[in-house]
């Protein structure tokens, strides 16, 4: 792979206001490797989920920005706006770009189709689009392009754990099919243009003001109104929980490594494309799951100890969409970054704990 230098560089994030894209702008900002940095937060901040917490993101970020004294710029808006992001390509000489902008949720995706289509699709082909011409008239152009893919790529495969070779053709849900699309494109391009171009498959994403349509914050908000949780596949279901600081710091790690632009047997240019997943690699049965976060919600003061959390679980079947087990191999991850997530549930599941009871206080 080629080694990139961010120090000076211009870098595009596009879904900065997002979860993983937040925790990704404070802690590139907060790196002191990085000096002169310039980076360009992009996100519309829709109402998919409460925006209150993206707006307590993008405040996270302006105060790294501050404490650190390094150039963060917002720009709302949105990456299907192709006028949009052809003004900030034309304005900017972006090096790294990381795309985290989409819409997620495997269940939302039966509901609302359209905004899947919309954001992942064409807004990723308009992505991909700048990335090809941003080294038009002489410029350097766009080294390496890091996107997010996901672990519902995967389908119901029954071969565990998910490796990156395994075969994606049958995701069982819109979302994930979109985010196959996606690879697909990314590799046409890598191949037509020589864009570096890198996919990350992430597994079940989860921490502080993480995203409220996920399993432990829905879960959370549930038993503070009393209702019940509802236990798919009757409780035999199991997940790749990945704590927020871990993908982080895989994220970082990939954008200063872009695939090599080599050529082939036949004399013709190797698309230079990669694909990780970032997971865990230790997935936890959902009920152990569930156990953990209650008790943690108590130590935390968020729930109240009394509560019986037996006496609120409703096993139900599974639903359109999902999967019974995740389950991510990161061996190539680790082979070519020497890095591997590795925080125990119970310590990310404590944190979010303490951050659901300061935010909501």
């Amino acid at each position: 792979m080629k080694k990139l230098e961010l120090s000076g560089k211009d870098i595009l994030i596009t879904g900065a206001a997002g979860f993983i894209g937040a925790n990704l702008c404070c802690r590139l900002l907060e790196s002191a490797e990085y000096s002169g940095m310039r980076i360009t937060g992009l996100d519309s901040v829709n109402d998919y989920y409460d925006p209150a917490i993206k707006e307590y993101r993008l405040k996270k970020i302006e105060e790294a920005a501050e404490r650190s004294k390094s150039s963060f710029r917002f720009v709302k808006g949105s990456i299907a706006d192709r006028q949009l992001l052809h003004s900030l390509f034309s304005s900017n000489d972006f090096a790294v770009v990381v795309n985290l902008a989409a819409q997620a949720g495997v269940r939302y995706s039966i509901e609302n189709p359209d905004a899947y289509m919309e954001a992942n699709v064409m807004g990723f082909y308009y992505v991909l689009e700048e990335c090809r011409h941003s080294s038009d008239e002489g410029r350097k152009g766009v080294e390496h392009l890091v996107y997010a893919s996901s672990s519902s790529i995967y389908g119901s495969n029954s071969s565990i754990p998910y490796r990156v070779e395994d075969a994606t053709e049958h995701p069982v849900s819109l979302y994930g099919a979109t985010k196959k699309t996606d690879e697909l494109m990314a590799h046409a391009y890598s191949k037509l243009y020589e864009i570096p171009t890198t996919a990350l498959r992430f597994f079940t994403v989860y921490g502080p003001a993480g995203r409220p349509d996920m399993a432990y914050f829905s879960f959370t908000e549930k038993l503070l109104k009393g209702e019940k949780i509802k236990i798919f596949n009757n409780g035999k279901c199991r997940r790749d929980f990945t704590y927020v600081d871990d993908v982080t710091k895989a994220v970082e790690a990939v954008m200063k490594g872009a695939p090599d632009k080599r050529t082939g047997d036949d004399g013709l240019p190797l698309p230079p494309a990669a694909v990780y997943n970032i997971g865990n690699s230790s997935p936890v049965d959902l009920m152990e799951f569930v156990s953990i976060l209650g008790e943690e919600l108590k130590e935390a003061g968020v729930l109240d100890k009394s509560l019986k959390l037996e006496e609120r679980l409703e096993l139900v079947p599974m639903q359109p969409g999902d999967v019974a087990v995740t389950y991510a191999d990161t061996s190539k991850l680790e082979e070519d970054y020497g890095f591997r997530p590795s925080t125990p549930l119970r310590e990310g599941i404590r944190r979010f704990a303490q951050w659901y009871k300061e935010f909501y206080a």
